[in-house]
């Protein structure tokens, strides 16, 4: 018997073992390596795929597949149309689902038979009324304005886009629809009121809640009035709160936010505080914000957008 052939028999067998782990590992390194990237491209495809559509939810689903199909298409195109579907989870046609696919050709996997895979990811978003909102401006409006026509049980049906105004006379005795929509009592000073029309409010306001007017600033401000300035023009928007009741009086007086509205800015007519208006319409608006946990629609076109399992 001769063993050295033996063993360098034992030794090739071996060695073709060797390889065939090697390029095993091989495939799982670099073809599932390459699967795992596509199925997050995929993912990340389907997530903001579904938030553009859901822009355009309740009001119609023609409007949302056709801007979600657009989206998808000018980012790799891997939606297809029925891929896009509508369900109502809270209230009728509030919420879209993608699935985004792409297949992925494998590299030493075809060693295995695997030619390749397909990166398959879903996603869902809604929209709904804001619960709360965030980067609001300080400008109340009454909801008996003519332009928002809301009954007493704030049902509410605004005529967006036409031109209106607000204006600033005395709602009580010192306050003029200016409100410190960051929970304070008072000593808030006019650059701050004008940086909370220019930019809103760095935090979350909610609704449904009373908030103080700080009687000692007046609409004739020059930061009130500069900031309005930046604010003119389509898509400079501002979202404004509105209010159902008032109370008190003095430093103690209060307005009770019940929800937001969009507001495009087109002038305005401040001198003094007897003639203070802002010209503009109020707007339907996707906004940041956390969705009312209700998801009762209150008619007033401010909407939050968000992903939901």
């Amino acid at each position: 018997m001769n063993t050295n052939r033996y063993q360098r028999g034992q030794a090739m067998v071996l060695s073709l073992v060797f390889l065939t782990v090697l390029l095993g590992m091989a495939a799982a390194v670099i073809d599932v390596g390459a699967w795992y990237r596509a199925h997050r491209q995929t993912q990340a495809t389907a997530d903001a795929t579904a938030l553009a559509g859901a822009q355009e939810l309740p009001n119609s689903t023609a409007a949302a597949r056709s801007l979600a199909l657009d989206y998808a298409n000018r980012n790799g195109g891997v939606v297809q149309d029925g891929d896009v579907v509508f369900e109502s989870e809270l209230t009728a046609d509030d919420t879209i689902g993608v699935t985004a696919r792409r297949t992925v050709p494998g590299l030493f996997t075809k060693l295995f038979g695997i030619g390749s895979v397909t990166a398959r990811s879903t996603a869902k978003a809604r929209v709904g009324s804001l619960g709360s909102a965030k980067w609001a401006a300080p400008i109340g409006v009454d909801y008996r304005h003519e332009a928002l026509q809301c009954t007493p049980s704030l049902q509410c049906d605004p005529r967006f886009g036409e031109p209106t105004e607000i204006d600033f006379y005395n709602v009580g005795p010192g306050a003029f629809r200016l409100i410190n929509i960051d929970g304070s009592r008072g000593g808030t000073g006019p650059p701050e009121i004008g940086d909370w029309i220019r930019t809103g409010l760095d935090a979350f306001m909610p609704k449904d809640e009373w908030y103080y007017s700080d009687p000692g600033i007046k609409p004739n401000s020059s930061h009130i009035k500069t900031a309005l300035d930046e604010r003119l023009g389509v898509g400079k928007e501002i979202l404004i709160p509105i209010y159902s009741e008032t109370r008190a009086q003095g430093a103690g007086f209060e307005y009770y936010v019940v929800g937001w509205v969009g507001w495009l800015v087109t002038g305005w007519d401040i001198q003094g505080v007897k003639t203070a208006s802002i010209q503009g319409s109020f707007t339907r608006i996707i906004w940041e914000g956390i969705q009312s946990e209700s998801g009762s629609d209150d008619g007033l076109g401010a909407r939050s957008v968000q992903l939901v399992e």
